[in-house]
């Protein structure tokens, strides 16, 4: 980053230096310009860098900056901070080891800390080890069983694991492709035959058919509504069989911010216990961008359910994005100068 009034020459120190430093004297350590060099997907480089967003990023001092992927890391830049989102370990190895060569550029995020979001298995289990005690609520997961293979087996596994229909079924990796993010609902035993592993089954909870999606950027938290798939009765279940695809609730057109919905189903989860629940999980997944799905067990006000868990999600569609993020890239590069670490 560079400031105002800051002097980058070889060999400074001398009379020159001096006589600029006076000329100027009420120069201050103001930011002219942080540089963010960015490697994404092309879906994610339109919907995250959008024209509004750049704008206001040139407004306060910073420039994004693409990467070339098929030229060396080190010999890019120089970066304030990298911000990626792609897939691979190849990647992933780029990334690790400019970290190590690097330690005074911001990497967002570290690709083995963005790894435990990548498998379903272990993407919810620190919200199992969490004890959010004196939150104004109760916050856990559904019961959930990993299936690696022979589909046939499936309904004598679930039967098993006691898990209770419907049950939500998901891809077992989330790689970035469509079709780790397709996700089915299973209503009978005999439909669980039909389903190809690996994958995870996940027990349904009626939740009025909203869901919150909690946004992280840092530590800024923003919650917004989204409508989902409406409550499942017995009579329902009875009747109904087969495996049904889910619609996308992300989308933005899915908004339930501004509907007429039962207070009930509507409130937001208390602030406290979101701020706990992002702080335990900044802390436990060391990780400054993700958001959390989150649902409110219906027939109940603090009882919740954590679904899934998202690197790097839509920003695009979290309201005042723009802002949210200028301010928290500023404070990120702005604490490592406070603490001495300069590039």
């Amino acid at each position: 980053m560079r400031f105002s009034g800051e002097i980058l020459r070889e060999g400074g120190g001398g009379r020159e230096d001096a006589e600029v430093m006076e000329l100027n004297p009420r120069m201050s350590l103001q930011p002219l310009e942080m540089v963010v060099g960015y490697a994404l997907t092309s879906k994610k480089k339109k919907s995250f860098l959008q024209p509004k967003l750049e704008g206001l990023a040139r407004k306060k001092g910073i420039l994004f900056v693409a990467i070339d992927q098929n030229r060396p890391l080190s010999q890019q830049g120089p970066f304030d901070v990298v911000l990626h989102k792609l897939f691979g370990n190849e990647w992933g190895g780029v990334i690790e080891d400019y970290r190590k060569t690097h330690p005074e550029v911001t990497v967002l995020d570290p690709p083995h800390a963005i790894q435990h979001l990548h498998n379903r298995e272990s993407m919810l289990q620190d919200v199992v080890e969490l004890n959010l005690t004196d939150c104004h609520g109760k916050v856990a997961v559904p019961r959930q069983m990993v299936v690696m293979k022979d589909p046939s087996s499936i309904s004598h596994e679930v039967n098993m694991a006691g898990l209770k229909l419907p049950l939500v079924v998901k891809p077992l990796l989330v790689d970035g492709t469509a079709k780790s993010h397709e996700l089915f609902l299973a209503y009978d035993q005999h439909s669980l035959s039909e389903l190809e592993p690996p994958l995870v089954l996940q027990e349904f909870v009626n939740h009025g058919g909203v869901l919150f999606k909690i946004y992280i950027v840092g530590e800024t938290i923003k919650v917004v509504r989204r409508f989902s798939l409406p409550n499942v009765n017995k009579c329902e279940l009875a009747k109904v069989g087969g495996v049904f695809r889910f619609p996308r609730v992300s989308s933005a057109s899915a908004s339930a911010d501004d509907a007429d919905l039962d207070p009930s189903v509507a409130e937001l989860p208390p602030q406290s216990l979101l701020e706990r629940l992002a702080k335990e999980l900044r802390c436990r997944l060391g990780l400054q961008l993700f958001n959390i799905d989150m649902i409110r067990e219906h027939g109940t006000r603090d009882v919740f359910y954590v679904i899934d868990i998202n690197y790097f999600p839509g920003y695009g569609k979290m309201p005042d994005y723009e802002n949210i993020f200028t301010d928290f890239l500023l404070r990120l590069v702005k604490s490592k100068y406070e603490n001495g670490v300069a590039t």
